[in-house]
């Protein structure tokens, strides 16, 4: 008997996949190393008047504070919240510690972030037979060498196994079986699977989706014609199945820098002079690995908070000064500007020689990173 894809039902339902999260990883490394922050609400980011909250500490979240939130408004859901500026080389080094711990149990691991990724653990290096047990003694590990705490999940695929991670959090794990796998969607609010952002949890709930049975209930024509080609993905995930491998070296799509200012800005000139230390930043970035890319892509965040992008490709960015002219002349395209703005970014995309993703996401700003 095969899948809707062609693969043998049983050998996928009988992978053994691990999601390790790490409990709000950069507040917690701030609080492991700073005495003075434990048990206090902590902001990694932002400040008290621009950015936003790139994480939250547990404290804070118990507040309403939430990674992305803007800063005036964690500041006014939590008055006594603390921020602290983001220390990347910390986080990257912890992350390396981490997965090294991984590599101990499988080599077919796919990080999805400094701070999560998927293990494929059904033939494990040590030949453990039991993932839950894996995933025990990983935690316990990750706890012992490094003082901070990870939840995971376990199932027989990624998105089960996403889900299933957010169930004991914090330190805890939780386990979806195959024979659990469709009922434990049925209730589950759209906007709570991975892969469906509140855009598309809006044009669900539009269409009188609201829950994974209602997505259920949908024959793959209507899912398809409605969503695309992603509309067999939620059709699939709706009843538990997913039969996508763990990637051992997934590819970095694009690498980028922005940065928001104290003051919006609406001079050319002085956005010009913003954006060349992002260009810079994100030209060391391509210069010490290789990568070169073909596009380029402006982002640009109005003072009502509007989000626009502007790209345009070329054979390939061979250079700072090439990166720079098309990153000038996108913005040259926008000036004068409809109103003032409060954050720029640039980023560069489709690489010819693919890099794997085992570093951090190149975003400056201490707001919109993770």
């Amino acid at each position: 008997m095969t899948s809707h894809q062609g693969q043998n039902t049983a050998e996928v339902r009988d992978r053994k996949i691990i999601h390790i999260d790490m409990d709000a990883f950069y507040a917690s490394v701030e609080q492991r190393d700073n005495p003075d922050l434990r048990g206090k609400p902590v902001a990694v980011g932002g400040s008290k008047e621009r950015g936003v909250v790139a994480a939250a500490s547990y404290e804070a979240r118990k507040l309403g504070v939430r990674s992305a939130m803007p800063s005036v408004t964690a500041k006014r859901q939590c008055p006594d919240l603390i921020f602290v500026k983001p220390r990347f080389e910390v986080y990257k080094e912890v992350s390396r510690h981490i997965r090294s711990i991984f590599a101990e149990h499988t080599e077919i691991i796919e990080p999805l972030s400094l701070d999560e990724a998927y293990l494929d653990v059904t033939e494990n290096i040590q030949g453990i037979p039991i993932a839950t047990e894996i995933a025990t003694m990983i935690r316990a590990k990750i706890l012992s060498e490094t003082g901070l705490t990870a939840s995971a999940g376990i199932s027989y695929n990624k998105v089960l196994a996403k889900l299933a991670s957010d169930q004991r959090k914090p330190n805890g794990q939780f386990v979806i079986t195959p024979k659990m796998g469709p009922s434990f969607v049925e209730d589950l609010a759209v906007g709570k699977f991975h892969g469906i952002g509140p855009a598309t949890t809006a044009k669900m709930n539009a269409l009188g989706i609201f829950t994974g049975m209602d997505m259920r209930n949908q024959t793959l024509e209507f899912m398809a014609a409605n969503f695309g080609k992603a509309g067999a993905y939620y059709y699939w995930i709706s009843r538990g199945i997913d039969e996508r491998p763990v990637r051992a070296n997934r590819v970095r799509k694009s690498v980028g820098a922005e940065s928001t200012f104290s003051l919006d800005l609406a001079d050319y000139d002085a956005l010009a002079a913003e954006l060349q230390p992002l260009i810079e930043k994100v030209w060391h970035h391509c210069e010490t690995t290789g990568a070169r890319g073909r596009t380029a892509t402006l982002k640009v965040k109005f003072s009502d908070f509007e989000l626009i992008t502007r790209s345009r490709s070329v054979t390939l960015i061979n250079s700072e000064s090439d990166l720079s002219n098309l990153a000038l002349d996108l913005l040259k395209q926008l000036m004068p500007p409809t109103q003032a703005i409060r954050l720029i970014g640039i980023s560069v995309s489709g690489f010819a020689d693919p890099e794997p993703e085992d570093q951090l996401p190149l975003m400056f700003d201490e707001a919109d990173v993770r």
